[in-house]
């Protein structure tokens, strides 16, 4: 008797994070969403297949039969959060959206992914109604803010998982960790690299340095005349490095969050040895994501940069998978783990 694929739908897909790291475990997209026309061919270039459009307009009877639900929703305002809770409080929301498909389809596995200040929007209220309203659905909810340093990525960036099982409950406990990289390992040795000029920027005194608990060492800033007046001393650098556009890393430690609004790509390094500063380049910054080599970006370079910024994280991800499909899913399943997630390779 042949195995059945775990089949699952990738919702809010932008570029495919999800659709990659599900596709390593050898299951099966069945129904992909997206709104946004630019992320859709960068989309279909990867994968082959476009996303349909607006979620509002996709009527849950229409999508196919599934498994795993994977959705990294935007955070919108719930603005009648904490007057009755439940299913109907959600209504208006792209969440409430995604309820549709859950409650018309019941999947086994529900997968969202936020920001990790969803926790605390409008004083919790917000994420109290996301979790009764799974609940309600008949799922047992478990949720965890994860670091994607801790799955073999270069970059420090929390997000929020929610996953929702029925009949079971996941245990992020059964997720394995990795050893982080350092910017060092994700580096371009070739390319067009753009350098600042030794008058751009100033470093830190050595007495100020020191490696945070997330590994990102910060090293010095960008000269930006932002105020001098009454600024404290030895405080001189903190008028200039408050804005991340500013701010230099040393490419010995993990790098910040990277951030979709920042379309310009002004993320600066330190490269010891040579004794320079540069901007990463976008493809560095798609390998911080954990995207391979071959991964196919948008032409657009503001595009490129707010796709990325936009993403999951690969490693991450794709950790998960492998954790939820070992917890949820029966040996009458066909399952293909890579046992390397640093490694990952299109493969479709």
């Amino acid at each position: 008797m042949s195995k059945a694929i775990i089949r699952f739908i990738d919702l809010f897909a932008g570029i495919g994070g999800f659709r990659m790291s599900f596709d390593r475990c050898g299951c099966q997209c069945v129904f992909s969403s997206e709104f946004n026309e630019a992320c859709q061919k960068i989309y279909e270039a990867n994968y082959g297949e476009k996303p349909q459009g607006d979620i509002t307009k996709i009527d849950a009877k229409d999508v196919p039969d599934f498994d795993i639900l994977c959705a990294g929703f935007p955070c919108q305002p719930f603005s009648i959060c904490g007057k009755k809770m439940g299913f109907n409080d959600t209504r208006g929301t792209l969440f409430f959206d995604v309820c549709r498909i859950i409650k018309e389809k019941q999947p086994k596995v529900v997968i969202l992914e936020n920001v990790k200040y969803l926790i605390n929007h409008d004083k919790k209220r917000t994420f109290k109604v996301i979790l009764s309203t799974l609940e309600e659905l008949g799922y047992t909810v478990s949720h965890k803010v994860l670091d994607s340093t801790k799955f073999g990525v270069a970059q420090c960036r929390e997000r929020i998982i929610i996953v929702g099982v029925r009949d079971g409950k996941f245990e992020f406990s059964d997720m394995q960790e990795s050893a982080p990289l350092t910017i060092r390992d994700i580096l371009d040795e070739d390319g067009d690299f753009e350098y600042l000029d030794k008058s751009e920027y100033t470093l830190l005194d050595t007495k100020y340095i020191r490696q945070q608990k997330t590994g990102l060492i910060f090293i010095g800033y960008r000269n930006k005349n932002i105020w001098n007046k009454g600024v404290r001393p030895n405080t001189e650098y903190l008028s200039r490095c408050h804005r991340q556009p500013n701010r230099i890393y040393s490419i010995d430690g993990t790098h910040p969050t990277l951030p979709s609004q920042e379309t310009s790509g002004r993320f600066w390094i330190y490269i010891p040895e040579k004794d320079v500063v540069r901007k990463l380049t976008i493809k560095e910054c798609y390998k911080l994501m954990g995207y391979p080599d071959n991964f196919i970006i948008d032409t657009n370079k503001g595009n490129a940069y707010k796709q990325c910024g936009n993403s999951v994280v690969i490693p991450m991800i794709h950790e998960l998978a492998k954790s939820i499909i070992r917890q949820c899913f029966t040996k009458e399943y066909h399952v293909k783990f890579t046992t390397n997630n640093r490694q990952l390779k299109l493969n479709f």
